[in-house]
């Protein structure tokens, strides 16, 4: 059955669960909410929210190197004790994290963390982009923020699909193993290497080629 956009959002809201979870339970639950929010929290879904504020001071630095060395990956992902740290769930969540930076190429972790300044840009695209589609000026601050969850799936790493599983969000993959391990689970930090990105070369006197 066809699941709305506001139903999805009515039971993420009671929830606090990621929208593609919230949509599975609905589609389970055939659009009843209620019944939704029961396989919710049978998934234990509901219950990783809750933890959402607890502090994380143990994790690890997960690595990935792609094949042909030309692509790294260093992330930091917390936890609330090295018990669960050391575990090799919490060591695969990691890896798997790893492996999404480098194909996806995130620039920020959540949509928090977009500065003011890439914000207003993708903004100004998106505006100039409408208005060359002719669409009624009335409309383009609705249209500009419709088009801006693409943005954030492009360039947060928190809104982006999985790689291994699309219909489900980096987000909802850390919500998942919250309610699986029992912890607040968070990405820190990253930082994402690939051969060739920062080369700056500078032509000198010396070694440039002389004009013709």
């Amino acid at each position: 059955m066809e699941i709305s956009a506001k139903l999805v959002k009515e039971l993420r809201d009671r929830t606090g669960a990621g929208m593609m979870e919230c949509k599975s339970a609905l589609v389970e639950a055939k659009g009843n909410l209620p019944e939704a929010e029961i396989i919710l929290r049978k998934r234990g879904i509901t219950s990783a929210s809750k933890k959402a504020s607890r502090v994380t001071r143990q994790g690890t630095i997960g690595t990935y190197i792609h094949p042909g060395s030309q692509l790294g990956v260093l992330v930091e992902v917390n936890c609330e004790s090295d018990f669960v740290a050391r575990t090799d769930q919490f060591q695969g969540m990691v890896k798997d994290i790893a492996m999404q930076i480098a194909a996806a190429d995130p620039q920020f972790i959540r949509k928090e963390d977009v500065t003011p300044e890439a914000l207003a840009k993708e903004k100004d695209i998106q505006r100039g982009r409408a208005l060359q589609e002719g669409k009624p000026e009335k409309m383009l601050e609705k249209i500009v923020e419709g088009r801006m969850q693409k943005f954030y799936e492009e360039v947060c790493l928190y809104e982006q699909p999985f790689i291994k599983e699309n219909t489900t969000t980096v987000a909802d993959l850390i919500k998942q193993n919250i309610a699986k391990m029992g912890e607040n689970i968070s990405v820190s930090r990253f930082v994402r290497f690939k051969v060739g990105d920062a080369a700056v070369i500078e032509e000198t006197p010396e070694t440039s080629a002389p004009s013709e």
